[in-house]
Protein backbone atom coordinates (compact mmCIF):
# COMPACT_ATOMS: atom_id res chain seq x y z
CA UNK A 1 0.00 0.00 0.00
CA UNK A 2 1.48 3.57 -0.90
CA UNK A 3 2.88 5.71 1.89
CA UNK A 4 1.15 8.92 2.31
CA UNK A 5 2.46 11.99 4.73
CA UNK A 6 1.09 15.28 5.70
CA UNK A 7 3.85 17.87 6.03
CA UNK A 8 3.64 21.43 7.25
CA UNK A 9 6.00 23.17 4.98
CA UNK A 10 7.83 26.28 5.69
CA UNK A 11 8.15 26.38 8.87
CA UNK A 12 9.39 25.13 11.57
CA UNK A 13 6.92 23.93 13.61
CA UNK A 14 3.94 21.72 13.25
CA UNK A 15 0.50 23.69 12.68
CA UNK A 16 1.56 26.42 10.69
CA UNK A 17 2.99 27.27 7.28
CA UNK A 18 1.55 25.35 4.45
CA UNK A 19 0.60 21.44 4.88
CA UNK A 20 0.82 19.26 1.99
CA UNK A 21 0.34 15.50 1.63
CA UNK A 22 3.20 13.27 0.12
CA UNK A 23 2.19 10.03 -1.29
CA UNK A 24 5.17 7.66 -2.45
CA UNK A 25 3.58 5.40 -5.26
CA UNK A 26 6.56 3.06 -5.91
CA UNK A 27 4.98 0.63 -4.03
CA UNK A 28 2.24 0.39 -6.16
CA UNK A 29 4.29 0.89 -9.17
CA UNK A 30 2.04 -0.58 -12.31
CA UNK A 31 -0.85 -1.26 -10.66
CA UNK A 32 -4.44 0.93 -11.54
CA UNK A 33 -3.92 2.73 -8.45
CA UNK A 34 -1.98 5.14 -10.33
CA UNK A 35 -4.69 6.28 -12.86
CA UNK A 36 -5.24 10.06 -12.96
CA UNK A 37 -8.89 9.49 -11.51
CA UNK A 38 -7.36 7.49 -8.52
CA UNK A 39 -4.74 10.17 -7.53
CA UNK A 40 -7.61 12.67 -8.16
CA UNK A 41 -9.24 11.02 -5.42
CA UNK A 42 -7.13 10.53 -3.17
CA UNK A 43 -6.27 14.59 -3.43
CA UNK A 44 -9.87 15.21 -3.12
CA UNK A 45 -9.63 12.76 0.12
CA UNK A 46 -6.79 14.58 1.94
CA UNK A 47 -8.37 17.63 0.86
CA UNK A 48 -5.34 20.03 1.36
CA UNK A 49 -4.27 22.75 -0.93
CA UNK A 50 -1.62 20.41 -2.49
CA UNK A 51 -0.85 16.56 -2.77
CA UNK A 52 2.39 15.30 -3.93
CA UNK A 53 2.63 12.12 -5.87
CA UNK A 54 5.87 10.52 -5.76
CA UNK A 55 6.96 8.17 -8.26
CA UNK A 56 10.72 7.04 -8.32
CA UNK A 57 12.21 7.15 -12.04
CA UNK A 58 15.78 7.22 -13.49
CA UNK A 59 18.18 9.62 -11.94
CA UNK A 60 15.45 11.07 -9.76
CA UNK A 61 11.26 11.06 -9.24
CA UNK A 62 8.32 11.89 -10.98
CA UNK A 63 6.47 14.75 -9.45
CA UNK A 64 2.76 15.85 -9.80
CA UNK A 65 0.29 17.64 -8.05
CA UNK A 66 -2.85 18.33 -7.45
CA UNK A 67 -5.45 20.12 -5.52
CA UNK A 68 -9.08 18.62 -4.62
CA UNK A 69 -10.58 19.71 -7.88
CA UNK A 70 -7.25 19.72 -10.59
CA UNK A 71 -4.05 19.28 -11.79
CA UNK A 72 -1.37 21.63 -11.45
CA UNK A 73 1.84 22.80 -13.59
CA UNK A 74 4.32 23.76 -10.36
CA UNK A 75 3.69 23.93 -6.55
CA UNK A 76 6.43 25.27 -4.32
CA UNK A 77 5.38 23.83 -0.49
CA UNK A 78 4.33 20.44 -2.20
CA UNK A 79 7.77 20.00 -3.76
CA UNK A 80 9.50 21.43 -0.10
CA UNK A 81 7.37 18.45 1.77
CA UNK A 82 8.21 15.69 -0.79
CA UNK A 83 11.72 16.33 -0.76
CA UNK A 84 11.72 16.70 3.29
CA UNK A 85 9.71 13.08 3.20
CA UNK A 86 12.55 11.27 0.82
CA UNK A 87 15.08 12.52 3.18
CA UNK A 88 13.57 12.11 6.28
CA UNK A 89 12.56 8.90 5.81
CA UNK A 90 16.18 7.50 4.43
CA UNK A 91 14.68 7.15 0.87
CA UNK A 92 17.74 9.51 -0.02
CA UNK A 93 20.99 9.88 1.59
CA UNK A 94 21.01 13.48 3.39
CA UNK A 95 23.75 14.83 1.11
CA UNK A 96 22.58 14.02 -1.97
CA UNK A 97 20.41 16.55 -4.34
CA UNK A 98 17.07 15.57 -5.67
CA UNK A 99 16.15 15.85 -8.89
CA UNK A 100 12.22 15.73 -9.48
CA UNK A 101 10.86 15.58 -13.30
CA UNK A 102 7.82 17.66 -13.70
CA UNK A 103 5.14 19.23 -15.92
CA UNK A 104 7.42 22.68 -15.43
CA UNK A 105 10.76 20.31 -16.03
CA UNK A 106 13.43 19.43 -13.89
CA UNK A 107 13.47 21.16 -10.24
CA UNK A 108 16.16 20.39 -7.82
CA UNK A 109 15.83 19.97 -3.77
CA UNK A 110 19.01 20.65 -1.99
CA UNK A 111 20.01 20.46 1.79
CA UNK A 112 21.61 23.81 2.94
CA UNK A 113 22.27 22.92 6.57
CA UNK A 114 19.20 23.53 8.31
CA UNK A 115 17.07 24.64 5.03
CA UNK A 116 15.71 22.92 2.03
CA UNK A 117 15.99 24.94 -0.95
CA UNK A 118 14.39 24.77 -4.27
CA UNK A 119 15.77 25.76 -7.67
CA UNK A 120 12.61 26.35 -9.63
CA UNK A 121 12.20 28.53 -13.29
CA UNK A 122 11.59 32.25 -12.54
CA UNK A 123 8.32 33.16 -13.89
CA UNK A 124 8.06 36.81 -13.82
CA UNK A 125 5.10 38.60 -14.51
CA UNK A 126 4.27 40.96 -17.89
CA UNK A 127 2.86 44.33 -17.08
CA UNK A 128 -0.67 44.40 -18.12
CA UNK A 129 -4.14 46.43 -16.80
CA UNK A 130 -6.21 44.36 -14.93
CA UNK A 131 -9.78 43.92 -15.25
CA UNK A 132 -12.43 45.16 -14.03
CA UNK A 133 -13.67 42.03 -12.92
CA UNK A 134 -10.09 41.07 -11.01
CA UNK A 135 -9.78 44.65 -8.79
CA UNK A 136 -13.48 44.28 -7.88
CA UNK A 137 -13.58 40.85 -6.62
CA UNK A 138 -10.41 41.66 -4.72
CA UNK A 139 -12.10 44.95 -3.27
CA UNK A 140 -9.37 46.61 -3.91
CA UNK A 141 -9.23 50.29 -4.94
CA UNK A 142 -7.88 51.15 -8.34
CA UNK A 143 -5.67 53.75 -6.81
CA UNK A 144 -4.08 51.59 -4.33
CA UNK A 145 -2.74 49.79 -7.56
CA UNK A 146 0.92 50.16 -8.22
CA UNK A 147 1.43 47.40 -10.69
CA UNK A 148 -0.01 44.83 -12.47
CA UNK A 149 0.69 42.04 -14.86
CA UNK A 150 0.74 38.16 -15.31
CA UNK A 151 2.69 35.01 -16.18
CA UNK A 152 1.34 31.93 -17.46
CA UNK A 153 -0.05 30.43 -14.03
CA UNK A 154 -1.37 33.72 -11.50
CA UNK A 155 -2.34 37.76 -12.10
CA UNK A 156 -0.02 39.94 -9.83
CA UNK A 157 -1.12 43.00 -8.16
CA UNK A 158 1.45 44.77 -5.84
CA UNK A 159 -1.00 47.88 -3.74
CA UNK A 160 0.23 50.69 -2.02
CA UNK A 161 0.30 49.40 1.75
CA UNK A 162 1.12 45.92 3.89
CA UNK A 163 -2.08 47.08 5.70
CA UNK A 164 -4.22 46.38 2.15
CA UNK A 165 -2.91 43.30 1.73
CA UNK A 166 -3.30 41.98 5.11
CA UNK A 167 -7.01 43.65 5.13
CA UNK A 168 -7.79 41.97 1.90
CA UNK A 169 -11.36 39.99 2.39
CA UNK A 170 -12.20 38.91 -1.56
CA UNK A 171 -15.53 37.81 -3.01
CA UNK A 172 -13.99 34.35 -4.52
CA UNK A 173 -17.35 33.81 -6.16
CA UNK A 174 -16.04 36.29 -8.24
CA UNK A 175 -12.37 36.11 -8.16
CA UNK A 176 -13.20 32.22 -9.34
CA UNK A 177 -14.56 33.46 -12.48
CA UNK A 178 -10.66 35.10 -13.51
CA UNK A 179 -9.43 33.02 -16.37
CA UNK A 180 -6.07 32.45 -14.39
CA UNK A 181 -4.61 29.71 -11.61
CA UNK A 182 -4.72 32.17 -8.89
CA UNK A 183 -3.97 36.01 -8.19
CA UNK A 184 -0.88 37.24 -5.62
CA UNK A 185 -1.68 40.82 -3.93
CA UNK A 186 1.80 41.86 -2.35
CA UNK A 187 3.09 45.30 -0.74
CA UNK A 188 6.59 45.97 0.35
CA UNK A 189 6.56 45.34 4.28
CA UNK A 190 6.41 48.40 6.84
CA UNK A 191 7.45 46.29 9.52
CA UNK A 192 11.21 46.06 8.54
CA UNK A 193 11.30 42.63 9.57
CA UNK A 194 10.74 41.31 5.70
CA UNK A 195 11.42 43.02 2.37
CA UNK A 196 7.64 42.32 0.88
CA UNK A 197 4.87 40.40 1.90
CA UNK A 198 2.07 38.44 -0.13
CA UNK A 199 -1.27 36.55 0.17
CA UNK A 200 -2.41 33.99 -2.61
CA UNK A 201 -5.73 33.23 -4.01
CA UNK A 202 -6.72 30.33 -5.91
CA UNK A 203 -10.20 29.75 -5.75
CA UNK A 204 -10.58 28.94 -9.74
CA UNK A 205 -8.27 25.65 -8.87
CA UNK A 206 -10.20 24.89 -5.19
CA UNK A 207 -8.20 27.00 -3.20
CA UNK A 208 -10.01 30.40 -1.80
CA UNK A 209 -6.61 31.29 0.10
CA UNK A 210 -3.25 29.23 -0.05
CA UNK A 211 -1.32 29.40 3.47
CA UNK A 212 2.05 29.58 1.64
CA UNK A 213 2.81 29.49 -1.82
CA UNK A 214 6.51 28.54 -3.38
CA UNK A 215 5.52 29.28 -7.10
CA UNK A 216 4.14 32.83 -6.23
CA UNK A 217 7.55 33.51 -5.22
CA UNK A 218 8.88 33.30 -8.51
CA UNK A 219 6.89 35.66 -9.87
CA UNK A 220 7.22 37.70 -6.78
CA UNK A 221 11.03 37.39 -6.00
CA UNK A 222 11.88 39.23 -9.99
CA UNK A 223 9.31 41.77 -9.03
CA UNK A 224 10.58 43.07 -5.74
CA UNK A 225 14.62 42.55 -7.06
CA UNK A 226 13.42 44.70 -10.16
CA UNK A 227 11.66 47.18 -7.10
CA UNK A 228 14.38 46.96 -4.27
CA UNK A 229 17.76 46.62 -6.11
CA UNK A 230 18.25 43.37 -4.05
CA UNK A 231 19.49 39.92 -3.76
CA UNK A 232 18.56 37.51 -1.98
CA UNK A 233 14.56 38.81 -0.49
CA UNK A 234 12.90 37.45 2.62
CA UNK A 235 9.19 37.62 2.23
CA UNK A 236 6.64 36.82 4.29
CA UNK A 237 2.61 35.55 3.28
CA UNK A 238 0.19 37.04 5.33
CA UNK A 239 -2.03 34.24 5.66
CA UNK A 240 -3.63 32.75 9.12
CA UNK A 241 -1.27 30.47 9.32
CA UNK A 242 1.43 32.31 7.56
CA UNK A 243 4.98 31.46 6.66
CA UNK A 244 8.36 32.86 5.85
CA UNK A 245 9.68 32.12 2.13
CA UNK A 246 13.24 33.04 0.95
CA UNK A 247 13.91 33.92 -2.67
CA UNK A 248 17.67 34.16 -4.16
CA UNK A 249 17.39 34.96 -7.74
CA UNK A 250 20.16 33.38 -10.11
CA UNK A 251 20.60 34.19 -13.63
CA UNK A 252 16.94 32.70 -14.62
CA UNK A 253 16.40 30.19 -11.85
CA UNK A 254 15.01 31.04 -8.61
CA UNK A 255 15.97 29.52 -5.46
CA UNK A 256 13.14 29.31 -3.06
CA UNK A 257 14.23 28.48 0.95
CA UNK A 258 12.06 28.73 3.84
CA UNK A 259 13.32 29.90 6.92
CA UNK A 260 13.20 26.81 9.59
CA UNK A 261 15.28 24.94 12.04
CA UNK A 262 13.70 21.47 11.83
CA UNK A 263 14.46 18.44 9.18
CA UNK A 264 15.23 21.30 6.79
CA UNK A 265 12.28 23.67 6.57
CA UNK A 266 9.64 21.27 7.03
CA UNK A 267 7.73 19.39 10.18
CA UNK A 268 6.02 16.07 10.01
CA UNK A 269 2.77 16.14 10.80
CA UNK A 270 0.99 12.85 9.91
CA UNK A 271 2.22 9.45 8.67
CA UNK A 272 -0.21 6.59 7.26
CA UNK A 273 -0.79 4.08 4.55
CA UNK A 274 -3.46 4.19 2.03
CA UNK A 275 -5.48 1.41 2.50
CA UNK A 276 -7.65 1.28 -0.92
Amino acid sequence: MPSIYQVDAFTDRPFAGNPAAVCLLDASKGHAELTDAWLQQVAAEMNLSETAFVHRAEGGFNLRWMTPTVEVDLCGHATLAAAHILWDRGHVASAESISFFTRSGTLVANRREEMIELDFPQRPATACPPPELLLSALMVDAGDVGFAGRNEFDWLVAVSDAEVVRALSPDFQKLAQVDVRGVIVTAADNSGEFDFISRFFAPAAGIDEDPVTGSAHVCLGPYWQRRLGKNPLRGYQASTRGGVVGVCLTGDRTLLSGNAVMSGNAVTVLEGKLMC
